[in-house]
């Protein structure tokens, strides 16, 4: 009998089998991904640490901001193809893998951010962690010869390496690579490969002897009242986040009308980060993380200070400097969070911190990762406040966000979705 107890056995037992090879096939990638992602971190953040002292040990580094942007611009423009892109051409390749990564993106983006933060500039360094993992990525899979199936979860563990490797939270890393690339889905066929990435590269770039700033643990005792209270910061963090998406996308829209040459545009941008410097004081320039240690110790904190931030940082990147978004939303949440407290009559450690996670999650619309990141920072006591914060913040942050390519699978409500592409639409124009 071919039906019979023993067939399915053995169709079972190979079942489990191929199971077993696909997921030791993944593990390997995997690891390859997050150790490439964790040794270019290990890079980049030693590198970032000197040429940020080195800008506050030499004040007069500001001024040529503007000639460092037009030069940086000049050559992204002459010698950087498609690597302009950034983080949109990794996400837009994972929806649709039909171009490799450039392999200049690592090297260019590397340089290039720091030297816009050895030059002042407003910016952060989850794009370039990101970029670089996922551009030599991208480049084994080429050597490896992968199927495009194969290379989207092998970005996709790219993502989780960079992220979890940039900041030390490999289960955020993980959650992030496959909640990112499509507003209300996650990509679980990814799980093995980017949990896999996201560990091994926090483990290089600890293993290299890189430590992580570490955080404050804190605890919450539970009541609706507390968590009522959350909820009206995580609006008011969720506005924050969409603030910051719109003002960038502005200023890049105006400034690309109004000047066309790409050094034109740095520089001009470059010229105003200077200026508004000189009148705001240098706290707002490069991460600004002491700003974000001062809200999380719970010291005051002036109301306009993370509007500052998101003013420099639009600048910054809406002119063309290379550099991530995600640490200057991290200090514009906990800054917000430390101006909101008082008002709110809640502790300013706990509403700083779920600021810290929660404006990145309504500015990337990547709730469950924030969730998770709030956690791994600030300890397991503070798991339910970062949720109430992350979903409240990524339900009023709209539609839009900091990555342009970012598709919608499922909306946030019941009301239009303007200007940005579907998951439905996209699958209508390239039914494969």
């Amino acid at each position: 009998m071919t039906n019979g107890p023993a067939a399915r056995w053995r169709a079972e037992a190979r079942d489990q089998a191929h199971l077993v090879v696909h997921l030791a096939r993944w593990i390997v990638l995997g690891a390859g991904s997050g150790a490439l992602a964790g040794g270019s971190s290990w890079l980049f953040l030693e590198g970032l640490d000197r040429v940020t002292r080195a800008r506050v040990d030499q004040p007069w580094l500001l001024f040529l901001l503007p000639a460092a942007g037009a030069a940086l611009a000049w050559v992204y423009a002459s010698y950087g193809g498609r690597s302009s892109q950034g983080n949109a051409l990794l996400i837009d390749q994972i929806h649709e893998p039909t171009a490799w990564v450039p392999r200049r993106m690592a090297p260019f983006v590397l340089v290039g951010t720091w030297i816009t933060h050895l030059f002042g500039g407003s910016a952060g360094r989850e794009g370039t962690a990101l970029q670089m993992s996922g551009s030599l990525s991208d480049a084994a899979a080429r050597v490896l010869r992968l199927s495009d199936d194969d290379r989207v979860l092998l970005l996709l563990a790219a993502l989780a390496g960079g992220f979890g490797a940039v900041f030390g939270v490999p289960l955020a890393g993980a959650v992030f690579a496959m909640e990112v690339p499509a507003i209300g889905r996650v990509r679980y066929e990814a799980i093995v490969p980017a949990l896999t990435a996201a560990i091994v590269g926090d483990l290089v770039v600890g293993g290299l002897g890189y430590e992580h700033a570490r955080r404050a643990q804190l605890d919450a005792s539970l009541d609706a009242w507390l968590l009522a209270r959350l909820a009206l910061a995580g609006l008011a963090f969720g506005l924050a986040g969409a603030a910051f998406a719109e003002l960038t996308h502005a200023v890049r829209t105006l400034t690309t009308r109004w000047l066309r040459s790409p050094a034109l545009r740095a520089a001009a941008g470059g010229t105003a980060v200077v200026g508004l410097a000189l009148l705001f004081g240098r706290d707002y320039l490069g991460l600004s993380l002491p700003l974000a240690d001062g809200a999380l110790a719970g010291h005051h904190v002036d109301a306009w200070v993370f509007a500052l931030k998101i003013v420099f940082t639009a600048i910054t990147l809406g002119c063309g400097f290379p550099g991530g978004e995600v640490t200057p939303l991290f200090v514009v949440g906990a800054t917000l969070g430390g101006t909101l407290a008082p008002v709110l009559g809640l502790d300013p450690q706990l509403v700083a911190a779920v600021g810290f996670v929660a404006v990145f999650a309504g500015a990337a619309n990547v709730p469950l990762a924030c969730t998770i990141m709030g956690a791994e920072l600030f300890g397991g006591g503070t798991l339910v406040p970062m949720a109430v914060g992350c979903v409240v913040a990524y339900v009023f942050s709209s539609h839009r966000g900091i990555y342009a390519t970012q598709r919608i699978h499922a909306a946030k409500g019941p009301h239009r979705i303007d200007g940005r592409p579907t998951i439905a639409s996209w699958s209508r124009r390239h039914d494969r």
